[in-house]
């Protein structure tokens, strides 16, 4: 399988791809105005304790608080207060499980298990109180970040833990003597009261380029404590790498065959940093030269048109539907064409394998995260519903983000949750509609008209005025001035009134407010 990471730079933005064999398996965009915050390091400050929800909310100077779940409060938080002059150890060295989160750009490494913690009990935080935190997760529509106060720092091959004693050897690593090799370096070259997760990549790698990678966190963690010394909440300690920045430390690995970039600045720093952290993989960073898109040239493009659809194809014929609600995503699944009823299960039952399938690479290509619900073609054989259940987990292997399956239902429905960390791609690159305000939907011109001459009506009842604005959009307004014996000539012969129609192109396409003609005050609301 080859499998290579495309970068495409622009004055705006900068997108990164990941192709297995041609066909895109991740995706990720670097927005000046919507950066990366996961990793990032705030000095804040308690804005409220709410014992109610487990939960305590800090100012780290962003539009919303931080939400800080007491589950989130390890055992460490006594110590970095400590170091924050707060009045008022684990020796464990059991494996983490890093089986498939480890190295994601989007989801930071995860600590070993921490001690068991009685989340019912009320941590020790009050109003004002200073506090060091670390977002885990982005802000997603009108939530705030979520933060952790264990702070951990991820390197090219290891992720240091201050104030921790622990050693973790990622399970994607299973050959027991290298693991055993790996511990034996950890515990060799970790100072006191630091912990250490030995990553994926640092396989087979000699104990120089850990001792390295080390060394550069170490220093990275002085500078942190030295920051904060001078710093006053809310204030950001430390920033993480960037989108782009990330997935080359995390995920370009041995088994990537080739890195292209169309950037000349962006392809020197990559390999400069390669260089030093793993000059093996150096060559396999070429800079791309052509007057062509990059991503047209390697056919991402055309791919990544299917992450904005609705409507996703599928190979039989059949295909999604994919719909984003408040509360989840729904999925529905189409056969597309008649199928004789004695053939019916069978190709209900390819039809739903190939959406399980192409529903594990959306979930992963459009970041989507939350409650999943998806409606599959009824099967009516047992064996065959429990075919698409196994489908859909080994599919899910692939995914870096934690995602639970349940069994499908005896209506065809499946329950997912996968884990979310920041915006979808869709939130991520679209926005709200001003027109239908994200329905997708537009009331019809007849039922406007009804509206507009339902107000005139009721404020001819409660007022005197006689001489009125609307202002609406030109489209809106152009409808009301069409036809011989225009709309708005109806309605002022009809109720006796002097109606001026303004457009304003401003306004939502379905909206219209009232001023009076004399005093310019708005009147809209006057009518209840």
């Amino acid at each position: 399988m080859i499998k290579e990471i495309i970068i495409n730079s622009s004055t705006t933005q900068t997108r990164v791809a990941i192709t297995e064999d041609g066909n895109l398996v991740d995706f990720f965009v670097d927005y000046p105005e919507n950066r990366r915050m996961v990793g990032d390091i705030y000095l804040g400050k308690v804005a409220r304790v709410l014992p109610g929800i487990k939960a305590a909310f800090i100012d780290i100077g962003m539009k919303h608080d931080a939400f800080l779940h007491f589950s989130d409060i390890g055992a460490r938080t006594q110590q970095f207060q400590d170091m924050l002059g707060e009045d008022d150890e684990v020796d464990d060295e059991e494996d983490d499980d890093l089986s498939s989160k480890e190295g994601s750009p989007n989801i930071p490494v995860k600590e070993p298990p921490r001690e068991i913690i009685d989340h019912n009990a009320i941590p020790k935080l009050h109003k004002g109180q200073e506090i060091l935190i670390q977002i885990t997760k982005e802000p997603v529509n009108n939530k705030g970040v979520r933060v952790t106060s264990s702070v951990s720092l991820p390197g090219r091959f290891c992720v240091l833990l201050p104030f921790d004693n622990k050693v973790g050897i990622s399970k994607k690593i299973s050959e027991f003597k290298e693991r055993r090799r790996l511990r034996h370096i950890a515990r060799g070259i970790l100072p006191n009261n630091f912990g250490l997760i030995i990553r994926t990549v640092a396989k087979n790698q000699p104990e120089e380029s850990l001792k390295e990678d080390l060394k550069n966190l170490m220093d990275t963690w002085e500078k942190i404590q030295s920051t904060i010394k001078s710093e006053t909440p809310p204030s950001l300690i430390y920033q993480d790498l960037n989108t782009t920045s990330s997935v080359i430390r995390d995920l370009f690995t041995t088994d990537i065959s080739k890195v292209f970039i169309d950037s000349r600045k962006l392809f020197k720093q990559i390999k400069n940093y390669v260089e030093v952290v793993q000059p093996n993989l150096a060559d396999k960073i070429e800079l791309f030269k052509s007057n062509n898109s990059i991503f047209d040239a390697f056919k991402i493009e055309e791919q990544i048109k299917t992450l904005m659809g609705r409507r996703v194809s599928l190979p039989s014929g059949g295909y999604l539907i994919i719909d984003h609600t408040e509360a989840m995503v729904v999925i529905d699944v189409n056969s597309g064409r008649y199928a004789k009823s004695k053939e019916q299960e069978l190709n209900s039952l390819k039809t739903d394998l190939e959406s399980a399938r192409e529903i594990c690479r959306q979930l992963r290509l459009r970041d989507i995260g939350g409650i999943i619900v998806i409606d599959f073609i009824d099967l009516e054989d047992e064996k065959n519903r429990k075919k698409i259940y196994d489908e859909l987990r080994k599919e899910f292997r692939k995914d870096r983000a934690k995602v639970s399956v349940l069994p499908m239902s005896d209506f065809g429905v499946v329950q997912i949750t996968r884990q979310r960390i920041r915006q979808n791609i869709m939130q991520a690159m679209k926005e709200v509609c001003p027109y239908c305000l994200g329905t997708g939907l537009l009331t019809k011109h007849s039922h406007l008209v009804y509206n507009i001459e339902d107000w005139i009506k009721r404020f001819k009842t409660k007022s005197k005025e006689r001489s009125i604005i609307a202002k609406c959009h030109p489209v809106l307004a152009s409808k009301l001035k069409e036809g011989k014996i225009k709309t708005f000539f109806r309605l002022r012969f009809k109720y006796g009134i002097r109606l001026k129609i303004e457009e304003d192109e401003s306004m939502p396409l379905g909206q219209v407010k009232f001023f009076s003609r004399k005093t310019l005050k708005e009147l809209t609301d006057d009518v209840n």
